[in-house]
């Protein structure tokens, strides 16, 4: 093996992280416990290797709490795909055997029986094997659980004549035979936490790097694993002077000053006279250089030289969506004359990093102690990055959303500029096809929605997550529209899952499947229309920008964050400033954001580039009103309520005729025990047993109320098939009067599941259907109608209209029936993500 950089080949990650366990202590064959922290470990080290440029879109996935048969098929498919890089990432309970010879990694069905029995775990060994005869070029695992430090082990014991082994590199959270604590729901673990901080640390980083700095960074915080042993991560690798793997390459910090040479002496000394002497100066003075370097050549004639002191680095904190722009903008600014002295040394370097919206406006406003002096429970140079000298948030009403909400003890404070100095408006991008169905400007946001759900086809309406990026926020109050009921606005907008960070991630997976891209309308920020995203090339459905007039653009607007106490170089840093935003809000700066698409921050909006009005594109739009810290914060919360923990209410037909339909996986219970993994703790659901024409034509088979899963397995596979008639009709009028009247007092998201053969839909006829419909459309509940048979879901069909009418979906034995309700349930519910 050499040094393996890994950038333009097949790559995978798989992050496994175990959070869910089904049985845990005080069960008698229970693991230990729950794992909160671990869902903050999937998350961050998930953005952290998107933002780190070696793996693409697609190439990163997150699986939460699986069985093992979900983790194995999921291992296999990585191990096949993969050409370049596999990584593989577990946190999660593990124990070793008896013998200390295997480590088991238990995954969410784990149990542990008299005489050491592991069932629900897999073997360390069997991944190891999977591994060393994958596809991969390189492998790289990263375990973070109990006992981590024995993989080497089992490493060293695998047999392996053909020497497939070691291709694969073990990073481990501890040492052999310790354990390591758990954490609380509010962070992620330790050394994950290190390992992606030391990711998100900017330029190359390769795995020698990664080991070595958090193993300093771990001893010196002095974390402890089980029975206060120091926690010492371990790596089971090659020598580094010649092996290692590259694992992030984010923008590479300033390279070191070089030695000075005569040529650089020379050059440095005749950059104020070049100056002075104009075009023909310059000529001779290159002449003259050239002959008294012996035809050496011209290299440079400003910049840094070995006679120039060390510049200035400045800080600067900015939304998701506009980071490529701002490093555009701050690499051509650090090259620029106006960053270079009469001598020709630059006066400052311009570091850029991003971090979702909601949690800077946070911690601006709340958390500049810690921030300042960070601690282990709250660390915003951990979870955002270093205190900024600038912030550059997508709207200014950003800056009065953190000053109206300051707490008294306030460490840094904000100097913004009275107008922005760029605008972008949000659109929707409609992909070539469904543009004829919108018109491209006079239309709220809601109209253009309706617009795209009349027209011919599977339209698709998709929006990153509000909670990070502004764009996604701004967009999300012109859903609302000032109108109370977020749940339903929701249930307009595309989301299997969680949703992607920014704009810029939401663009590129998009493009991973072209179906899904040609029938998915995007809101986005109008400029990385223009600018394109930077992710791995692939055929995009080209777009067509609408505008609608209820959506605040983006107005990026410049703040100065000066800090207390940080009194070393304060005027300096000010001076600097104050350079760097006279050159971006001045013509050099605004050709820049031009060219990424940009419009004009005054007048008619105008594109600050020209050459910008392309397809899909108009040159001159009519801005919608600047965004406002109060609706800004309320849609904020109510997105919040309506992704808060749901209520779901299964009906299954328990009539005679489903008797052939009922028993296995693929029998009524079996189907809705597959979607438990949608729910969580705080979830309320039930389960209705639908039957009888008389009287009451359900009864409880689970009651409506939180459930441990246990619990609710138990009950379904209880649940038996009764010798009687069932009337769709009236069981879900009366399902959607419960519901309705649950919902009345918050925006909770809510769904009706009802699953039958479709051997009733002879009663969902008539004046029983209509009473079905009409309900359906105002109780604000979908309903998901799933049929075991095909063609129930045929245009006209009763369980196509119902479906239609409360906003849900249509389900039959043609479809993809499990995974799609799996899906429809996980987006109510808070499971496992």
């Amino acid at each position: 093996m050499v040094r393996f950089d890994p950038r333009g080949r097949v790559n995978r990650a798989l992050l496994v992280g175990v959070s869910e366990y089904d049985h845990t202590a005080p069960h008698p064959q229970g693991v230990n416990g729950q794992l909160p922290a671990v869902r903050h470990n999937r998350m961050l080290l998930d953005d952290a290797l998107k933002r780190g440029d070696v793996f693409g879109a697609g190439e990163v996935k997150t699986l939460p709490s699986p069985t093992p048969d979900d983790f194995t098929g999921a291992l296999r498919r990585a191990c096949d795909e993969a050409r370049g890089l596999l990584l593989l990432y577990f946190a999660g309970h593990a124990v070793t055997s008896t013998a200390g010879d295997e480590l088991h990694l238990q995954m969410r069905t784990a149990r542990v029986l008299t005489g050491n029995g592991l069932p629900g775990s897999v073997p360390f060994s069997l991944v190891l094997g999977e591994l060393a005869e994958s596809n991969a070029e390189q492998v790289v695992v990263i375990l973070d659980c109990c006992y981590a430090g024995n993989a080497a082990g089992i490493w060293h014991r695998l047999d392996d004549p053909d020497r497939k082994k070691h291709k694969v590199l073990l990073l481990m959270s501890v040492q052999p035979n310790r354990c390591i604590l758990g954490g609380d729901a509010d962070m992620a673990t330790p050394f994950t936490r290190e390992v992606v901080h030391v990711l998100d640390g900017g330029g190359e980083v390769w795995l020698s790097q990664l080991y070595a700095t958090v193993k300093q960074r771990m001893a010196e915080a002095k974390y402890k694993a089980e029975v206060n042993d120091p926690q010492r991560p371990q790596a089971l690798a090659p020598p580094w002077d010649s092996d290692d793997v590259l694992l992030a390459a984010g923008p590479a910090p300033p390279p070191p000053l070089p030695k000075p040479s005569w040529l650089q002496r020379t050059l440095a000394r005749a950059g104020k006279a070049v100056r002075r002497l104009g075009r023909t100066g310059l000529v001779a003075v290159l002449a003259l250089i050239a002959t008294g370097a012996g035809g050496y050549g011209f290299l440079v004639l400003a910049g840094d030289s070995g006679d120039c002191a060390p510049a200035l680095e400045l800080r600067l904190l900015t939304d998701p969506d506009l980071e490529p722009a701002m490093k555009a903008a701050a690499d051509a600014y650090v090259a620029s004359d106006a960053n270079t002295t009469d001598d020709g040394c630059r006066r400052s370097g311009v570091t850029v990093y991003s971090s979702g919206a909601a949690g800077v406006v946070t911690a601006l406003s709340k958390r500049t102690d810690a921030w300042q002096q960070p601690r282990d429970d709250d660390n915003p140079q951990r979870d955002i990055g270093p205190q900024p000298d600038v912030w550059i948030p997508a709207t200014r009403a950003d800056v009065r959303r953190v000053t109206a909400s300051q707490e008294d003890r306030v460490f840094a404070h904000l100097t913004a500029d009275d107008e922005p100095f760029a605008y972008s408006p949000v659109v929707l991008a409609v992909p070539k096809g469904l543009d004829d169905a919108v018109e491209p400007t006079g239309r709220t946001l809601s109209q253009l929605i309706t617009d795209l759900e009349q027209a011919p086809g599977e339209a698709e309406v998709r929006r990153p997550d509000p909670a990070f990026a502004d764009s996604a926020l701004l967009a999300t109050v012109g859903l609302y529209g000032g109108r109370a009921d977020a749940r339903g606005a929701e249930l307009r907008i595309t989301q299997s899952g969680r949703p992607e960070p920014s704009a810029v991630r939401l663009l590129c997976t998009l493009a991973d499947t072209h179906a899904v891209d040609d029938r998915s309308a995007a809101l986005v920020p109008e400029f990385l229309l223009r600018s394109g995203v930077g992710c791995h090339p692939a055929t995009r459905a080209p777009r067509t920008a609408v505008y609608p007039d209820d959506v605040p653009g983006l107005e990026p607007t410049f703040v100065r964050v000066r800090w207390e106490d940080a009194t070393r170089d304060t005027d300096a840093r000010t001076t600097e400033t104050d350079r760097f935003r006279s050159w971006l809000t001045d013509d050099e700066g605004r050709k820049v954001l031009g060219e990424h698409g940009f419009r004009s921050a005054q007048g008619e909006r105008r594109l600050l580039d020209p050459k910008s009005v392309g397809d899909g594109l108009i040159d001159e739009v009519r801005p919608a009103e600047s965004a406002e810290p109060k609706e800004m914060d309320k849609a904020l919360e109510s997105y919040g309520n309506a992704h808060g923990p749901g209520r779901v209410l299964f009906l299954v037909d328990s009539s005679g005729s489903m008797a052939g339909l009922w028993d296995g996986s693929s029998g009524g219970p079996g189907i809705i025990e597959q979607t438990l993994t949608g729910l969580g703790g705080e979830d309320e659901y039930g389960v209705w047993a639908v039957h009888g024409l008389k009287g009451r034509t359900h009864t409880d088979l689970m009651p409506f109320g939180t459930h441990a899963r246990p619990d609710a397995e138990r009950a379904l596979a209880a649940a038996r098939v009764r010798s009687a008639e069932a009337d769709p009709s009236a069981a879900l009028v009366d399902a959607l009067a419960f519901m309705r009247e649950r919902g009345a007092g918050d925006e909770r998201p809510q769904l009706i599941v009802y699953l039958t053969d479709g051997e009733d839909d002879n009663r969902l006829t008539g004046d029983g259907l209509e009473r079905v419909l009409d309900r359906a459309r105002t109780a604000g509940v979908p309903v998901a109608m799933v049929t075991l048979k095909n063609g129930a879901c045929d245009r006209d069909r009763p369980g196509t209209r119902i479906a239609e009418a409360g906003r849900g979906r249509c389900l039959d034995a043609g479809d993809d029936l499990v995974p799609a309700l799996r899906d429809e349930v996980a987006r109510t519910g808070t499971g496992e993500e």
